[in-house]
């Protein structure tokens, strides 16, 4: 038996365009089973194996990523924004036996581990003449291990549960996308990174659906309006940061009045909104917003519709017919408490996710069979509609990526002025929340020594987890158990902020 990637009535047509190339369905299919032949008969890569991609938005992504787990095995795809020991430390714990790599980002990899990299667009173009593989249902199904971090800072990968079979991950995937409203009908714009696990498993979702995919090569305001006149737009995924940017240049002139054109469908999550961000993007584009709440480790678990945030302002919706969400204890029992930990229990499933080669790591975060918490603090009110609150960890949410506070506190140690230092957020109406640090310094801190700080994290950790606001303490604040006085830490950002003294 035959099993189709591409939805049987969609022959002709783009399937995929990124602004520089396209390719029609027929070449999507034919780029697809030709990569699958590749990967098992000149990598020799197998059902449980490991693949990394590292590459920019381009029409190859897809390909790869769909390719890879039909060949059985899990694929990572990697940040390109992170520094390079960063990438050195995901490649080498997932295991990769391949990475697929871009010109732009090669860069990036270890020496040592060029030995096992292909290009990714020569990849697809052979795959593109290569004999294309036959795919029965039957098939072993890889999936996609995707990176987070704990407290730790430590990466880690994380497996969610996935069909043991092709034809069942097919379906799944086709199902979840109708459940999240990507059925297929119309373009879908792809508008984030596609190795994020939203931008990127949602346009999937929708591809397989038949929506044809026209991928933005990066984040552009100008572009996005563009091509949802052009393409005919009707789904999209956008985060917070890109609705404050959308208003910006709407106030500004640079975007007529006359979006949202087309759309009728937009995702969004990932990060804290504002409420007044929210209310402004309805009130211009009408009620076309789904807000969601979930995680790496979960996919999504709520949805709202712009009817039932308007109704509860600040929910993030209600539970998928899968899940159960509750507050509990730290056994996974509900506390009866009105706030408190927030955990979810999915109905089928008794392990929902599994950390790659960390089993004590994934028992601790499975209480109970069926049960587990993201580390979200919250209420559900009595239609069962979720609120958030806070986070029971510190990670950092801003923009739509986590920030780990240790990871970061590590590098600012390193720096020979720092003597102690401690990270955390701050809200922030554009980001959600923006990274600050307050350090205590060897000696004196001099004019300009938050920019240098900033440098020289620049060189070991992403850009996007260098702290905007450094305040300075003689001692830091620490109660006598050591734990930092977090109160107090806003009054030493402040007193910086206001008058460019050091402390």
């Amino acid at each position: 038996m035959f099993c189709s990637i591409r939805p049987p009535h969609l022959v002709s047509g783009e399937a995929l365009y990124d602004h520089n190339q396209s390719l029609g369905w027929a070449q999507f299919e034919t780029a697809v089973r030709g990569l699958v032949t590749l990967l098992r008969e000149e990598w020799r890569l197998g059902p449980g194996d490991h693949l990394a991609l590292l590459a920019g938005n381009r029409v190859e992504y897809p390909v790869a990523f769909l390719a890879g787990m039909l060949a059985g095995a899990w694929v990572t795809p990697v940040n390109t924004h992170l520094a390079a020991p960063e990438i050195a430390h995901i490649l080498a714990d997932s295991g990769a036996r391949l990475v697929l790599c871009d010109r732009e980002h090669r860069h990036l990899l270890p020496s040592g581990e060029k030995r096992f990299t292909a290009d990714l667009s020569e990849v697809v173009a052979s795959a593109l003449r290569a004999p294309p593989a036959h795919i029965s249902p039957g098939d072993p199904a890889g999936g996609p291990m995707l990176y987070t971090s704990g407290t730790t800072g430590v990466p880690k990968g994380v497996k969610r549960a996935k069909p043991a079979e092709v034809g069942a991950m097919f379906t799944r995937m086709r199902e979840f996308g109708r459940l999240l409203g990507l059925d297929g009908r119309g373009p879908h714009l792809v508008t984030g990174p596609l190795y994020h696990a939203a931008p990127g498993l949602f346009s999937l979702y929708d591809l397989l659906n038949g929506a044809p995919l026209v991928i933005l090569p990066k984040w552009d305001v100008e572009a996005f309006a563009r091509s949802v006149g052009e393409f005919g737009v009707r789904r999209t995924h956008l985060v917070p940061t890109q609705f404050v940017r959308l208003l910006e240049a709407r106030e500004s002139g640079r975007l007529s009045g006359e979006l949202p054109g087309t759309l009728s469908h937009v995702l969004h999550g990932a990060a804290p909104v504002a409420p007044t961000i929210k209310k402004q993007m309805i009130q211009w584009w009408g009620r076309i917003l789904t807000e969601y709440w979930g995680g790496t480790e979960s996919g999504v678990i709520t949805l709202c519709n712009s009817e039932e945030w308007l109704a509860r302002p600040g929910t993030v919706g209600r539970p998928l017919p899968d899940y159960e969400v509750f507050v509990g204890d730290e056994r996974g029992l509900p506390s009866g408490l009105s706030e408190g930990p927030l955990y979810c229990r999915h109905r089928r499933l008794s392990q929902v996710f599994s950390y790659h080669n960390d089993p004590e790591k994934t028992r601790r975060a499975h209480p109970r069979p069926h049960v587990f918490s993201l580390g979200d603090v919250g209420r559900v009110d009595e239609a069962g509609f979720v609120f958030l609150a806070d986070r029971q960890s510190h990670v950092i949410l801003s923009g739509g990526v986590n920030v780990y506070p240790a990871e970061v506190e590590r590098a600012l140690l390193e720096h020979p002025a720092v003597r102690d230092a401690t990270v955390f957020g701050i809200p922030d109406p554009e980001w959600g929340e923006q990274v600050a640090a307050v350090v205590e310094p060897n000696v004196r801190a001099t004019e300009g020594l938050d920019d240098a700080l900033r440098a020289f994290l620049r060189t070991r950790i992403a850009s996007f987890k260098v702290p905007r606001q450094i305040g300075f303490a003689s001692p830091l604040p620490r109660q006598p158990t050591g734990k930092i006085r977090t109160a107090d830490l806003l009054r030493y950002l402040h007193r910086e902020h206001r008058d460019k003294r050091r402390y």
